[in-house]
């Protein structure tokens, strides 16, 4: 089934729970959280006294997305803070602090997921697969919303979701970065079922039709 995630990103903050109510009125399934650290990724965004607020405004699941360097750091505020599910990126940390950062969540009783760079190859997921909910593909360099699909990227999604149907895993593909009805229908075909979508859904002034038109592609 497919998984419609709106990026807050693109929202206007100043109405921020308007737009949230108006995305879940529109049929998204999930509000996807962009946090940035200014060191991982060369942008500062939204943090944790944000999603509390968000948290307390919608009952809609929160994809929350840490773009931040060594996340094993935060993982359980943001748990406590209220995502549904945290995702970190694989550059982020060492294997063995990546591995603790998915154990903490999974012990707050949160979904988990873990997400690659555009020049990251899918493999470096492959350690982690058995562990992870879900798994993001970013098509876009992380940092910046706006930007153009990278095209590039459809036989990495590819690739991992042969790796997880030979693995006989449960694991949802996201992809993150210049999703809009026409990049929608490479990325379903390519095996990914959760679209980030910020300024394609944002920018509209019927989100509804948008939305729609993104899962229906």
């Amino acid at each position: 089934m497919i998984k419609i995630a709106p990026s807050i990103l693109s929202a206007d903050f100043a109405k921020l729970g308007a737009e949230i109510e108006d995305i879940k009125q529109g049929g998204a399934d999930y509000v996807h959280f962009d946090v940035m650290d200014g060191e991982f990724v060369p942008n500062i965004s939204i943090g944790i006294p944000v999603l509390k607020s968000v948290r307390k405004s919608t009952d809609m699941f929160l994809d929350v997305h840490l773009m931040i360097d060594r996340p094993v750091r935060y993982a359980e505020t943001f748990c406590k803070a209220g995502a549904d599910l945290v995702m970190f990126h694989v550059e982020s940390d060492t294997a063995e602090k990546i591995n603790e950062a998915i154990d903490i969540v999974k012990s707050c009783g949160k979904k988990v997921g873990l997400s690659v760079k555009p020049k990251t190859p899918a493999e470096a997921l492959y350690p982690f697969l058995d562990k992870l909910d879900m798994l993001l593909v970013m098509t876009v360099e992380p940092g910046f919303g706006g930007q153009s699909f990278m095209h590039d990227q459809l036989p990495k999604i590819e690739q991992l979701r042969k790796e997880i149907y030979s693995k006989g895993l449960d694991c949802d593909i996201e992809v993150d970065g210049g999703v809009d009805p026409v990049t929608a229908k490479l990325v379903k075909q390519a095996g990914a079922n959760v679209l980030v979508a910020g300024s394609a859904v944002f920018g509209k002034a019927d989100r509804s039709a948008q939305i729609e038109a993104i899962r229906n592609a």
